[in-house]
């Protein structure tokens, strides 16, 4: 691809992120309800192609569930407030009300209560008891220690999610997890990210991972940009992360590893842009925090803002604009692409002309910024 030059010793790539681009109409429409955006990952089938991001604003236990029952899958953070204390819903309801300038402070002190494993056995018991996939994440760091305990409670799908997951961590201080031996020799399937580049995946993907995350989580709430200078505009990064999952098929014969667009995803229009750049399915954080009935009463952090010594997020009052459902299939009563995400994705499939979501990866896109 084209380079700019940025000085005399530093070339750059151009990259796009979701509001640069456009979808093009094709010769071809097709009705609404002819459309199937049902998406299979493993032996797991959703109606909906979208995770719940692991996020204490956005997925609680009861949230799951909920999440589960529309066609989705809602991944329980197990380095969050519901792994931590027995009743969280207090400081959920104090974490809404802080002042932006004492949330960080405060929320890194609420966060430093120890994980207890029986809670995580506890509340992936109430998630699997309902009859819905259960879907679990944890940081790679705790990983190892956590992880016989997830499986043991049941988990259907694990997640392995950071800001930058590589496979190659390189530590002095601290045995790395071995990413390809740890997938192999568990038993349930693993998605694992976040990753922003064709070299990175097809690592991730080599190591036996069902699915890949790209971006670098936490999405509206993170800061990671302003404090670590690091960024992959979402268009490009999932583009390039699709090239990896077609040419890791031909070197493994055929394996097909699914690409989980992880961040960027703010408005409805956002979510076939997705679809379009090469996305299998999409993690959803702020449009789910935007729900009447979202553990975070409209607020929405992650976990980069309570990180000891160099937070990357913050507490965002994003508003409520209506329930999960209406979030997830509408009515929707907003015009911003705020709500019933999933109508827009099938009615966008259907204005080009495409019946199925691996079909729709072809469609056409244009440089267009919008916003």
């Amino acid at each position: 691809m084209t380079e700019i030059e940025i000085g005399r010793g530093k070339r750059g790539r151009k990259a796009y992120a979701f509001d640069d681009i456009a979808i093009v109409p094709s010769r071809r429409t097709r009705d609404p309800k002819e459309v199937s955006i049902a998406w299979q990952i493993d032996a797991y089938r959703f109606e909906l192609p979208f995770l719940a991001a692991p996020m204490d604003s956005v997925v609680s236990p009861e949230a799951a569930i909920r999440i589960g029952r529309f066609g989705g899958l809602g991944v329980l953070n197990l380095e969050g407030l519901w792994t931590r204390y027995e009743d969280p819903e207090p400081l959920l309801a104090e974490i809404a009300a802080l002042d932006e300038h004492d949330a960080t402070r405060r929320m890194q002190d609420i966060y430093a209560e120890p994980i207890k494993e029986e809670l995580i056995g506890r509340r992936l018991a109430e998630v699997r008891e309902s009859g819905v996939v259960t879907a679990a994440a944890l940081s790679p760091q705790r990983t190892a220690q956590f992880s016989k305990t997830v499986v043991d409670a049941g988990v259907d799908l694990f997640v392995i999610r950071g800001t930058t997951v590589s496979a190659e961590h390189v530590s002095s201080a601290a045995e790395p997890l071995n990413l390809k031996q740890f997938i192999y020799e568990l038993d349930v399937p693993v998605i694992v990210g976040g990753c922003a580049t064709y070299t990175a995946a097809l690592h991730l993907m080599r190591t036996g991972a069902a699915g890949v995350l790209v971006g670098f989580g936490g999405g509206a709430a993170h800061t990671t940009r302003n404090v670590l200078g690091i960024q992959v505009p979402m268009a490009t990064a999932v583009a390039d992360v699709a090239a990896a999952r077609r040419d890791y098929m031909d070197e493994s014969g055929g394996r097909y590893v699914h690409v989980i667009a992880d961040g960027g995803v703010g408005w409805s229009g956002d979510l076939p842009k997705a679809v379009a750049c090469g996305a299998d399915a999409v993690m959803m954080g702020s449009p789910l925090a935007r729900a009447t009935d979202a553990p975070g009463q409209g607020h929405h952090w992650g976990m980069e803002a309570v990180h000891e010594d160099v937070p990357r997020g913050k507490v965002m009052n994003l508003g409520a604009v209506g329930t999960t459902e209406e979030v997830l299939l509408g009515p929707s009563h907003t015009t911003d692409g705020s709500m019933n995400f999933f109508g827009a994705l099938r009615r966008a499939m259907a204005t080009t002309g495409y019946s199925e979501l691996k079909e729709f990866q072809r469609v056409e896109v244009t440089v267009a910024r919008s916003r």
